[in-house]
C-alpha cells in the first residue's frame, strides 16, 4: 500500500514548476478536496486540486505549526 503525503497548514512545500514569477516555494493556506497555496515570492494563491498537489511537490521544507511533533 502506497504511503500517503500528509500535509498541514502553514507547510512550506517546493512544487516542481516554478511559478511566473519565477518562486517554487510555496505556502499551504487551505486543505481538502482542493489545496490552497500561496507563492512565497510573489503572494499569489492559488486551489490546486489534491491529486494534482500531491504530485507536484518535490519537497517539504518545513513543516507548519499544525503538524505534529513526531513525525
Amino acid at each position: 500500500m502506497p504511503d500517503i503525503p500528509q500535509f498541514y497548514l502553514g507547510d512550506i512545500v517546493r512544487l516542481r514548476k516554478p511559478h511566473a514569477c519565477g518562486g517554487t516555494d510555496w505556502e499551504v493556506v487551505r486543505l481538502g478536496a482542493d489545496i490552497g497555496v500561496t507563492c512565497r515570492t510573489c503572494g499569489h494563491r492559488v486551489l490546486i486540486p489534491r491529486p494534482k498537489f500531491e504530485k507536484s511537490v518535490k519537497a517539504v521544507l518545513q513543516r507548519g505549526p499544525a503538524a505534529p511533533l513526531a513525525e
